[in-house]
């Protein structure tokens, strides 16, 4: 059974940062595209960034607009976990935010219905 588990979620101030990190586990996720969605109450799941492993040490990755420059996406395949550096926080960043794990998706990864398993959320929030 496939688990994805997130941490590092809290309170910070604008223009502070955090770093999330998923943990997955139940299967090998090294050929799946991960990804970080957001969701802020009232609003729709929206993409954030998305990562995919070519193999040896190339990854591609996909940033939402309103997020690049700011947040950098990671993997490490060795350890299942995939990681979210979140910097120069905003309070529109403010938000419940999932890991995801696609078995097949698309580019540019970023509909919430490509991806098979979705973590249970940590709450992010920036304080003006």
């Amino acid at each position: 059974q496939v688990q994805l588990v997130e941490s590092g979620g809290g309170l910070v101030q604008a223009g502070g940062s955090l770093r999330l990190s998923c943990a997955a586990s139940g299967r090998s996720f090294s050929g799946d595209v991960m990804g970080w969605f957001r969701q802020a109450p009232g609003k729709e799941r929206e993409f954030v960034a998305a990562i995919r492993w070519s193999g040896g040490s190339v990854f591609y990755t996909y940033y939402a607009d309103s997020v690049k420059g700011r947040f950098t996406i990671s993997r490490d395949n060795a350890k299942n976990t995939m990681y979210l550096q979140m910097n120069r926080l905003k309070p529109e960043d403010t938000a419940v935010y999932y890991c995801a794990e696609a078995e097949r998706a698309s580019n540019p990864y970023r509909a919430p219905y490509e991806y098979d398993y979705w973590g249970q959320g940590t709450q992010v929030t920036v304080s003006s």
